[in-house]
């Protein structure tokens, strides 16, 4: 199975924190990112200053000519709004570009390989892939 790869994990890898171990983990498996993922890792990039924004735009502009970006499409914001509806419903949000990155990799049949387990856990029908620290 292919595995959609969430933010936090590639920020680790910038940093070089447990790139080893992460890569382990990943495996062989295809790898994309959300169009969403795209956006938080180029706002990252124009955050910075000085000489950390040019190697984090590089780091990035490399990230982004590798992993294949998966728009949000019309099944992609069905899958969204059951998910928003359900967890409104259950009284447990989720931030709202957790919940697009959620859609993408259910509607595209994806893990999520991600850190962040304790929001994503709890949206129905989506398969984690955790990563420990």
């Amino acid at each position: 199975m292919a595995v959609l790869v969430d933010t936090d994990l590639l920020i680790d890898l910038e940093r070089g924190n447990d790139t080893a171990r992460i890569e382990e983990q990943l495996g062989d498996q295809d790898r994309a990112i959300s169009v969403i993922t795209v956006s938080e890792l180029l706002q990252g990039v124009l955050r910075a200053t000085g000489g950390t924004r040019t190697k984090r735009r590089a780091f990035v502009e490399h990230l982004l000519g590798e992993l294949e970006a998966l728009a949000i499409t019309d099944p992609v914001a069905r899958v969204h709004a059951e998910i928003w509806a359900d967890l409104g419903a259950r009284g447990e949000p989720v931030g709202s570009h957790d919940l697009w990155i959620a859609a993408t990799a259910i509607a595209h049949g994806l893990q999520l390989a991600t850190r962040n387990t304790k929001h994503f856990a709890r949206i129905p029908g989506l398969q984690l892939l955790p990563t420990a620290h």
